[in-house]
């Protein structure tokens, strides 16, 4: 199928399809040999003009692993009183081709988890979650503990770094919209095994201490909650079954004889 050129090219470019498809084979005869490149140009899909002197030839490519795949072949002529000459031949993906997904940096594919024994993943440069630690951090208290303990950093979370952490810990498994909270008997706000954390944050998040809570030794949000809450108490039940009992005064009884 021929598709109508936005310019008008030579009509004898238009019809160079069999000089445009010994092209294409001569190309693929590079990789696959001569007897079998005719076998790996398929069907003329059309001709796009590229100008006055210029048409690109299109074919679909048979090649194995390449569905979608089409010959590209331009060809280019000065006039009609000069040859037709091949300017280019490549092979280009169609509209449906099967292509690799756009490159993507290793920085940017990293994900959360990712992180193995031995591996290195330095903050990028000018990371917004991080400023110098000679900066304020807009948090007394955590300003305050790095002085007693000395920490020194030469760089702490920025504002927005904490803003990121508290959403990412507010929408995350232990944030008051996960399943296990909704179900919970009471929230972390209330529970002895609750240790709020320093800072800013510490009216919204701290640490679980309870080893058979589901989140112990993790960050979890205030308003978390699981059945390991140190307040529960457990309604005490018999442990044998008791039948109901069944009051019948509205029937006489007959006495039976014994035999």
């Amino acid at each position: 199928m021929n598709a109508v050129p936005t310019l008008d090219p030579p009509v004898r470019l238009v019809a160079a399809v069999e000089q445009a498809r010994s092209a294409a084979i001569d190309e693929a005869a590079l990789d696959v040999g001569a007897t079998a490149a005719p076998g790996l140009v398929g069907e003329h899909l059309e001709a796009v003009s590229e100008g006055p002197g210029g048409v690109t030839h299109y074919f679909d490519a048979t090649y194995g692993g390449y569905r979608g795949w089409r010959w590209s072949v331009t060809l280019a002529t000065g006039g009609d009183d000069t040859p037709i000459t091949v300017s280019e031949v490549v092979l280009l993906p169609g509209p449906d081709a099967l292509i690799a997904p756009a490159w993507v940096p290793w920085g940017q594919r990293v994900q959360p988890g990712d992180l193995g024994v031995g591996d290195l993943l330095p903050a990028p440069e000018g990371d917004e979650r991080l400023v110098p630690g000679y900066l304020a951090s807009a948090d007394p208290a955590v300003e305050e503990v790095m002085v007693e303990v000395g920490l020194g950093r030469p760089k702490v979370l920025s504002h927005r770094g904490r803003e990121l952490a508290a959403q990412r810990w507010f929408e995350g498994p232990h944030g008051p919209a996960s399943d296990m909270a909704r179900a919970a008997p009471g929230r972390c706000g209330t529970c002895g095994f609750f240790l709020p954390i320093a800072g800013s944050m510490r009216g919204a998040f701290g640490v679980c201490g309870n080893e058979y809570g589901p989140a112990d030794g993790a960050v979890v949000a205030v308003a978390f909650g699981c059945g390991a809450h140190s307040d529960v108490q457990v309604e005490p039940v018999s442990p044998v079954a008791v039948a109901e009992l069944v009051y019948d005064d509205g029937v006489d009884l007959e006495p039976v004889e014994k035999g």
